[in-house]
């Protein structure tokens, strides 16, 4: 059977996302897509912090002092999140959403938050005051104005959703990109595996796994002569200062994505601790 080469894109998650199949046809090529393209739309409404409307947002508000159940998908998420906060010592953290936020607005204005306003944000955020339940799939918050965030981590996790939806319209041969974030299922009929142009210069193959970066290089701003990068340190509430490019492979998206953003942040010397956690994952920074 001769497959053709079909590539669509659409914003999704606030950034473009390129999906390139191979397909016997166009049609069965556009609803496959259409159906991934839905898939991430879906977890972008539960796992979105710019939509008032989200179900993390929901969370932000209801589960203060008390449990609220949640989606299979966003605990999944977030327990993930959680356990790789505990493994980095809040190196990678899904509740800076109240830092987060107040850096976006430093971004724009080009100005520092005053001392006492990164306080009150740093005493809205930890690891610690996130509580998750398994047993009844809920979330409680020890803190008001807790805001989770889940940028570094649920791209990725998007793009391994939309590859099983692709998979199941019997798509198999597909990329799909969100950003910094790559998802790859079997590689080109007439190649062993897909090229990827990498950032910096160069390229790189991937197939049937992930390929995700992180870092200061490209979105960044200059603040009373320091560059301060899009990448919240934690330990700080500010934008990351080092010139850094963290790069990290693995299975599957959602590894990847969120090894990315932690080894961001640990810079080179934090590589070790991620791969005695998560075996077989190849993890790459540059400092400069």
């Amino acid at each position: 059977m001769r497959l053709e080469r079909f590539e669509f894109s659409q914003i999704r998650m606030g950034v473009d996302t390129p999906i390139i199949v191979y397909a016997p046809s166009e049609s069965q090529a556009i609803e496959a897509c259409r159906a991934a393209y839905s898939r991430i739309s879906q977890l972008e409404q539960q796992m979105s912090d710019y939509r008032l409307d989200s179900e993390l947002n929901a969370v932000c508000k209801e589960a203060v002092g008390r449990w609220r159940r949640v989606s299979r998908e966003l605990f999944y998420v977030l327990w993930r999140a959680h356990r790789l906060a505990q493994q980095t010592d809040g190196a990678f953290d899904p509740t800076v959403g109240a830092l987060v936020r107040l850096w976006r607005e430093a971004r724009r204005t080009e100005r520092l938050p005053d001392p006492q306003t990164l306080q009150a944000a740093r005493a809205r955020a930890g690891y610690r005051l996130m509580e998750l339940c398994p047993r009844r799939r809920a979330v409680r918050l020890r803190a008001e104005g807790v805001q989770l965030d889940l940028g570094g981590i649920a791209k990725g996790y998007a793009c391994d959703h939309a590859l099983r939806v692709l998979r199941r319209y019997g798509l198999t041969r597909a990329l799909i990109q969100m950003g910094g974030d790559i998802v790859t299922g079997d590689p080109p009929p007439d190649a062993p595996a897909w090229r990827i142009a990498l950032a910096e210069g160069g390229e790189t193959t991937l197939v049937r796994g992930a390929l995700s970066t992180s870092g200061s290089t490209e979105q960044f701003v200059e603040i009373g002569g320091v560059r301060y990068a899009h990448i919240i340190d934690p330990r700080t509430g500010l934008g990351l200062t080092q010139l850094i490019l963290a790069r990290a492979r693995a299975r599957d998206g959602i590894t990847a994505d969120s090894l990315a953003t932690a080894a961001a942040v640990l810079g080179a010397a934090g590589i070790p601790r991620l791969q005695r956690h998560y075996k077989g994952v190849q993890i790459e920074v540059r400092e400069g």
